[in-house]
This record gives structure tokens, sequence and C-alpha cells, in this order.
């Protein structure tokens, strides 16, 4: 098992040789468990292809056309998406760049953007950023969306914003890892439509998606919507960005408009990598995703044992658990104890938005070594 699990295949020796972020940000005796890296060697197809180009050079600018052909083969065979057009794919830059851009066609240069909360944190900074103002509809308990507080927070926009209104949405949701079903989004484009707002699906996450939950792309329920996808979560490629934005078969005009207009692409490492993933990537990620689900349980049976007040939901999807920690009496910012005092860094709670306070996120896409003496570390600060 362990010659073919991902997650067991890089020390911990030769993860703290590595230069990223998650291995460099805090002290060498601190185990990371925060930004959403995983601890693996690159799938053998993404380092062969990536090799080949090196060899050969291949250094020039990007085609688009392997790299979209690929994503929509890979569509088409994992979540059964038959309204999916090649012509209304494009490439970009990266999933932020996309959706930042995605956001600003849909709802205008200073438009109201509604996300959902608690919520990947840079759906915050980088559209404030860009202009834009954001509105929460905070998730239920359950982290599933509230039909009631969305509709809410969609008409409230639509007064404050002549200019125009969009969801931003996190599918599947990070943190936490929830799946929305065909059914919640249905209601999501019914109350977008009654506020002529278009939603925007942030979807990198999805072949991240563990049985019995499935996948249910967005534009396949609302073909006037917008989504971005990505290999970089997948197949752990943050150090070649790219993404590819999808225009719903509904919304042509949409795509016109943004392809009238220049863009930046992905590099060209960044299009043979994902490429890559998407071609010949599946049998790697089905391994993952054998690891990543012994991990999400493992997890739940660690915090079982040592912390049983913390509450954690068993994800659905993705590697980046939700533990609400506030009945361990930590304050609103349980990630700054557990760092101090048991030199694990998690991701603070409190970026994520309303709801945020007293959790925190925790990366699982680790060995299972690491993952038993972090939460081993993290009960020691009781």
């Amino acid at each position: 098992m362990a010659e073919s699990n991902p997650l067991e295949q890089v020390s911990l020796d030769r993860l703290r040789e590595r230069t990223s972020v998650k291995w460099r940000r805090y002290d060498p005796d601190v185990l990371p468990l925060w930004v959403a890296e995983m601890d693996v060697n690159l799938a053998p197809p993404i380092a062969e292809a990536l090799e080949r180009a090196i060899r050969a050079g291949d250094t020039g600018y990007p085609g688009s056309t392997p790299f979209v052909e690929a994503f929509a083969t890979f569509a088409a065979a994992r979540w059964d998406w038959p309204t999916l057009d090649p012509a209304l794919i494009r490439p970009v830059a990266g999933v932020i760049a996309g959706y930042t851009d995605a956001l600003q066609l849909a709802a205008g240069p200073s438009g109201h953007v509604v996300v959902t909360s608690p919520v990947y944190p840079p759906f915050y900074s980088y559209l404030r950023g860009a202009g834009l103002t954001v509105a929460e509809a905070p998730l239920t308990d359950q982290l599933r969306i509230d039909p009631d507080a969305l509709d809410s927070s969609l008409a409230r926009a639509r007064r404050e914003s002549p200019a125009g209104v969009a969801v931003l949405l996190c599918n599947p949701h990070n943190p936490g890892g929830t799946v929305h079903t065909r059914a919640e989004l249905e209601q999501v484009a019914i109350i977008a439509k009654r506020h002529g707002a278009t939603v925007v699906s942030d979807e990198i996450h999805a072949p991240l998606v563990y049985a019995p939950a499935q996948f249910t792309p967005y534009l396949s329920v609302d073909g006037a919507g917008i989504a971005l996808h990505s290999a970089s979560k997948a197949w752990n490629l943050a150090a070649l960005p790219g993404a590819l934005m999808v225009f719903g078969h509904e919304a042509a005009d949409a795509h016109a408009t943004y392809a009238a207009s220049p863009h930046h692409w992905p590099g060209n490492f960044a299009v043979i990598a994902q490429t890559a993933a998407y071609s010949q990537g599946g049998p790697w990620l089905d391994s993952l995703l054998t690891a990543l689900d012994a991990n999400r349980h493992l997890l739940g049976s660690l915090l079982a044992d040592h912390l049983p007040a913390i509450t954690y939901l068993l994800p659905e999807a993705t590697y980046l658990a939700w533990l609400d920690c506030t009945a361990l009496g930590l304050g609103d910012d349980p990630a700054a104890v557990f760092l101090e005092r048991g030199r694990v860094a998690l991701n603070s709670g409190l970026t994520f938005g309303t709801g945020g306070a007293g959790h925190v996120r925790l990366n699982f896409a680790t060995s299972g070594a690491i993952l038993e003496e972090a939460v081993r570390r993290m009960a020691s600060v009781l």
C-alpha cells in the first residue's frame, strides 16, 4: 500500500528541503498543515512531460488546444458533462485572476458579489482589490447553502448596486469539502436569476470528491453561468499556475465580450503540466483519492481520541478539513494557540469571513504519521 500511496512517498526530512511557502514560512520545528499544498511527489506523467519540454527547450509561448481538449475529455468522462462546449473555454493565467475577471464581466467593475461564508480568503481580498464590493450569505452549521440567506443577500446587493450583482460559488466548498448537490445548485440558479445575478463557480477542487458524493458542474444546471477549472489542486501544481474559464452554453455573448479583450494566459509549462494531468493523470489521481479518503477518516478517529470536543464534519471533497474548536475555550483564533503552544500551523478561521471565529482549517494531505503527530501536538495545548 505504501508504494502506491502518494501521501506516503516523501519523508518529513525531504519535505523540509522544499522551498515552497508551506515549508518555509514557519520555524523548522513546526508541522505545517495549513496552505493547500499536498505532501506528494509530482505525478509521473506530469514529471515526464515537463522533463521532455525542458530537454527540448520548449520554453516558448503556450498553445491552448491540447489543454482545452484534455480538460473537456476528462470532464466528460468523470462528470458526464454533455453541455460542455470546448469553443466556450478560455485558458487564463490562474484561478483567482480568472474569477476576478469573470466577476468584473458579470457584475461590472464596481458591482457587488455575494459569497457563501466561511469561504476561501482570497474571495474577499482579491475582489475588493479589484474594486468589487463583497457581501456574504452565510452557510448553515452543516456548511450547506442557505437559500434564504442567499436570497436576502442578493436582494440587498441589488438595492445597493445599480452596476450589477453576481454570486461567487465555491463548488466543492473550501473549507470543509461540502459538495453541493444538483438540487442545491438548482435553487442557487433560481435565486440568482430572480435578482438578475450571474453565478461564477470556482470548481478547482472538483476532481477531489469522495464516493458516494458526486460533483455536479454548475454549468450543467445553469447554462448562463461561468466556471473556473484547474488541475492545480488535484495534482499539486500551485507552482505552475493556470486555469480554464468555462462559459455556459447560454453565455456565448459574455464569452465573446471576454474574448474581445486581451487577457493573461498561463505559461507553457503550466499548459504542458495540466494537459498531462487531465489526459494521463487519472490513475495517479485515483490512488491519491484512496489515500485522502483514508486520511479524512483517520483524522476523525484521531480527533475523537485526543480532541473529542472538536466538531469535525467529514469532508465530501478536498483535503481541507474545517474544525470547530469553540468548545475548547481557545478564543476566536485557536490557530494562533495551536501554533504557539503545539507547534502546528493551521489556517485561522477568522480569515474565512463570517462563521470562521473559533475554527481552524487543517490540510490532511500528508502522511499518516505527520497527521497523527499533529493531532497529538494540538491536544497537548490543553
